[in-house]
């Protein structure tokens, strides 16, 4: 869910991203059922509604931005992701987790820490301009002039997007963190700007097919992770994620220079839903 921004006091404004975006962290846990077992059941109601208070996006000093889902498989029994301008606003929903009633039995098994931002390889005005010409369009022409406002306007919504991400209204979600290669012969970093900038154009290219079914943020771990990248999708089907992670890795971008972290695959869904379907207190 999507709050609106509140104020921003002095104390804070060290703790801002230059860029205008956001500090973004992905939660997973797994609940402890030996513990579980172990508490009176007026502690777990307790426990429940008290983690329910935490969770609601609404909440008065709560983040810009909380995403409660259901994890598949074993690594995790719930996700969450949590952005915030300030990232110890974001921590306090953990901390606020640990500390409420049903803590002792919530073991925290995965997270990842990085900020929003807008990519170095995405086109500005004059570089789409420039390409345009390059592809025959005649600078200064109404259909240049067409072309370069759409773009612009464009670009406006993209980045926003980017820096100050709305959550989508789509159900099914996936995260994993990737880094891209420094091997001898496959070194990302030691290629020219202008062939990052042209691989990157064909993995985008790819990306788009999935426009309406799939939604992606990437968000930067650099200096806050072991990762480099942390790549958010949401999509209307489950079966949209594993398709468009198959399509896009045979990108050269992703195909020779990608590596990729654990993939959690989880379900949209409220704190209350979560607790249910995880069966604590009902």
């Amino acid at each position: 869910m999507n709050r609106p921004a509140a104020s921003t006091t002095a104390t804070e404004i060290s703790r801002l991203p230059a860029s205008g975006g956001w500090h973004s962290t992905h939660y997973y846990y797994t609940f402890n059922r030996s513990r579980l077992a172990d508490m009176p059941s007026e502690r777990v109601a307790a426990g429940r509604d008290a983690l329910i208070a935490t969770l609601d996006p609404a909440r008065d000093g709560g983040p810009l931005r909380l995403q409660t889902s259901i994890v598949s498989g074993a690594k995790a029994d719930f996700g969450l992701m949590v952005l915030d301008r300030d990232p110890l606003v974001v921590d306090r929903v953990h901390q606020r987790l640990m500390a409420g009633p049903l803590g002792p039995a919530i073991t925290p098994g995965y997270s990842f820490v990085s900020v929003t931002e807008i990519s170095e390889y995405v086109m500005t005005a004059e570089q789409y301009g420039a390409r345009l010409i390059a592809e025959g369009e005649t600078e200064g022409s109404s259909v240049y002039q067409t072309k370069m406002k759409a773009y612009a306007d464009r670009l406006v919504h993209m980045n926003k997007q980017r820096l100050t991400p709305d959550f989508p209204p789509y159900p099914n979600t996936c995260f994993y963190p990737m880094n891209k290669k420094r091997k001898v012969g496959e070194n990302w970093f030691l290629l020219p700007m202008d062939q990052r900038m042209n691989l990157m154009g064909e993995h985008a290219k790819s990306g788009m097919a999935f426009a309406g079914k799939v939604q992606q943020l990437i968000t930067v771990g650099l200096g806050f992770e072991d990762w480099e990248w942390g790549v958010t999708l949401w999509a209307t089907n489950p079966e949209y994620l594993k398709e468009i992670v198959y399509h896009m890795r045979f990108d050269e971008a992703s195909a020779r220079y990608a590596e990729f972290g654990p993939f959690y695959a989880s379900y949209i869904c409220t704190p209350a839903e979560m607790l249910d379907h995880c069966l604590i207190g009902v």
